[in-house]
């Protein structure tokens, strides 16, 4: 017991002592506030709603979202996308960096980098509202594990990058996913409009987009970790292998996705057999036991009522 305790004490030591090396450029904005407590009851409150948002959706009508928001919501991310890429290439500019490896100089033109990335790490937290209007609109299909999964690390793991390496080398992989998103988030935007939504043809290219994003950063990453290892690099290896680590996971992930979605077309089949079709019945049936029960259950209270 006593060798547990002190595991813990040191654990606890090591969590106190880092929260004392934060970044002060952010260390009192916004859901960073040296403190992870926030951000981790967020991401439990998203895959809350994830997994009873699902189950209570399953016994009611869909939600009608009218397509202003929707185009508003997205046509909003990208302009927000976009923003942040312009500010991120200016800062990085003005910071001076090496683009083959950026180094944290602190410069006071550095803020404009570590503004533009606070922005994307509290991009992340405003996403979780695409994983929300999937669920009230019965999109049940779309909110896959590589959806839930993306979402709810993004956040975790920008962070701890807000946190404590807020600027240098963070910024390649940001700027590039910014690139990504005004595309995706146009996609998105456009596709709410009936009249634009059979004549959209690059879905296909913004998975292809996505996944060359992640070899490029890989690349780019690895090219850092060697400079570090020569010495011609100060930025800390651990944020890198960090990056490199869940960008192998991002290239495993929409891969797969990518094969099941565009090569064998399961995806395609998945949706044909489930056969939502929420204009005219609003039981979906991607859970046809759910629908019985829901039905035996009215029944068996009108007999009683009767």
């Amino acid at each position: 017991m006593a060798s547990n305790i002190s595991l813990i004490d040191q654990w606890k030591y090591y969590y106190d002592n880092a929260l004392t090396k934060t970044d002060p450029r952010t260390v009192s904005l916004p859901l960073v506030w040296n403190d992870p407590k926030p951000v981790l009851y967020l991401v439990g409150a998203y895959l809350m709603m994830v997994i009873f948002g699902k189950r209570i959706m399953s016994y009611l009508p869909e939600i009608k979202v009218p397509a202003w928001i929707l185009f508003t919501y997205n046509f909003g991310l990208v302009l927000l996308s976009a923003y942040m890429f312009e500010e991120i290439i200016v800062g990085v500019i003005q910071a001076d960096y090496n683009l083959g490896c950026g180094e944290i100089n602190n410069k006071p033109e550095e803020s404009r980098v570590t503004n533009a990335l606070w922005w994307y790490f509290f991009s992340k937290a405003i996403e979780f509202l695409d994983t929300f209007w999937m669920i009230i609109r019965k999109r049940f299909i779309q909110v896959t594990f590589l959806h839930v999964f993306h979402h709810s690390t993004m956040l975790l793991i920008w962070w701890v990058v807000i946190s404590w390496i807020p600027a240098g080398q963070a910024y390649f992989g940001a700027s590039l996913n910014c690139v990504v998103h005004v595309f995706m988030y146009t996609y998105y935007a456009f596709s709410v409009i009936p009249s634009l939504k059979d004549k959209l043809w690059w879905k296909k290219y913004i998975t292809t987009f996505q996944l060359v994003q992640f070899v490029i950063t890989f690349s780019h990453t690895c090219y850092g970790i060697y400079k570090t290892w020569n010495g011609q690099c100060s930025f800390p290896m651990w944020g890198q292998y960090l990056l490199g680590s869940y960008m192998i996971i991002m290239l495993i992930l929409f891969t797969n996705f990518y094969i099941h979605e565009y090569v064998k077309k399961t995806n395609a089949t998945k949706r044909q057999r489930m056969n939502i079709d929420l204009n005219n019945n609003n039981l979906v049936n991607l859970d046809i036991k759910k629908q019985t029960r829901f039905k035996e259950n009215g029944k068996a209270k009108a007999n009683k009522i009767e």
